[in-house]
């Protein structure tokens, strides 16, 4: 992709779903179920949705959370919202969106879908407290036992098919520049390849309703507690998909932390060891999937201000990189519990 060819195809209406999306349209969307707004809004860190602060006349202010249009259906986003009411049921630390008197938590107002949140405070977790990592286990293994009571029905699964195999296919027809097309087409085949090999080797995984997208922006740190936000990515996987983001430094200091974890997790929820080799499997369906992600996103005006590196040749060049220092790991001997 480059920028002349963004210049002669204007995005379509689709493609810019929140143009229309003003201050006042956020606040007519929110009064409209019976608040009254005091003409404060703070936009969120969000691309694939828009979120919003919104000041609450003599209240505390809430968040407002307003679809991207033709992501997901009314169905997937009332899976995702039941799930976080199963969770907090069970006192589980998760920002759960509010219900009207009719029990309803998926709004509309003017084309757009919205769900309304209570606003949570709180910092970035520290990932390099192990005591930090042992309860952060803990809640993944309560949040995983609930997830493997029933499976969601509507949302989809994490697969190589979608997550990498459609995902390469996109940015090679579509954005990959020519010059770098041939060394990327070959790359990202062989690695989908180990890929597919390192899954098909770990045998029978069951798949479970997981958080989907469990980093440390998704993690506040408060009272002494994880409160984990933003279940929009919830679906059906591994349960290693919530674990290996947590994890970062040197292999010894990977195995340390996963250790932690671990321990923690087995106190509610049986940990499969043959997920280990799973890691860098995920890790590099994960890669290819973000960079998908952001070149069928690029046409939203939101993602060239908030990605101003990307749409380059030398983002590509480095994300190429990348996925070679992926296929070198994916050889390498899974991380082992200590």
């Amino acid at each position: 992709m480059n920028r002349e060819e963004s210049k002669e195809e204007p995005a379509t209406k689709e493609e810019q779903p929140f143009y229309q999306l003003g201050p006042d349209a956020v606040m007519d969307a929110v009064e409209s179920l019976g608040y009254l707004c005091d003409g404060r809004q703070f936009p969120l860190n969000s691309y694939e949705n828009r979120v919003y602060q919104v000041g609450i006349e003599d209240k505390v202010p809430l968040i407002a959370k307003f679809y991207r249009p033709g992501r997901w259906s009314d169905e997937q986003i009332l899976e995702e919202h039941q799930f976080c009411f199963e969770l907090v049921e069970q006192e589980l630390p998760v920002v759960a969106p509010l219900q009207d008197d009719a029990g309803r938590s998926l709004f509309e107002y003017d084309g757009f879908r919205f769900a309304l949140y209570p606003r949570k405070g709180g910092q970035g977790p520290e990932l390099d407290n192990l005591d930090n990592l042992h309860l952060l286990g803990k809640l993944l293994g309560r949040i995983h036992a609930v997830g493997a009571v029933r499976p969601f029905i509507h949302r989809p699964v994490l697969d190589s098919q979608s997550f990498g195999h459609d995902a390469a296919a996109l940015v090679s027809e579509r954005y990959i520049p020519s010059e770098l097309k041939l060394s990327y087409d070959s790359l990202v085949r062989d690695l989908l390849q180990g890929v597919d090999e390192v899954i098909a080797n770990a045998g029978t995984i069951e798949r479970i309703r997981v958080h989907g997208d469990c980093h440390a922006g998704n993690i506040l740190w408060r009272d002494n507690n994880a409160h984990f936000v933003d279940l929009d990515d919830a679906r059906m996987a591994p349960a290693m998909q919530d674990i290996w983001m947590l994890l970062s430094g040197s292999r010894d200091r990977q195995m340390a932390q996963l250790s932690e974890i671990i321990d923690g997790y087995d106190q509610f929820f049986d940990f499969q060891p043959r997920q280990l080799q799973l890691i860098e499997a995920l890790r590099s369906l994960r890669i290819i999937h973000h960079a998908a992600w952001l070149a069928s996103r690029w046409k939203d005006p939101a993602f060239p201000m908030g990605f101003p590196w990307f749409n380059t040749v030398r983002y590509w060049s480095e994300h190429i990189l990348e996925l070679r220092e992926q296929f070198a790991a994916l050889s390498e001997p899974p991380l082992q519990v200590m």
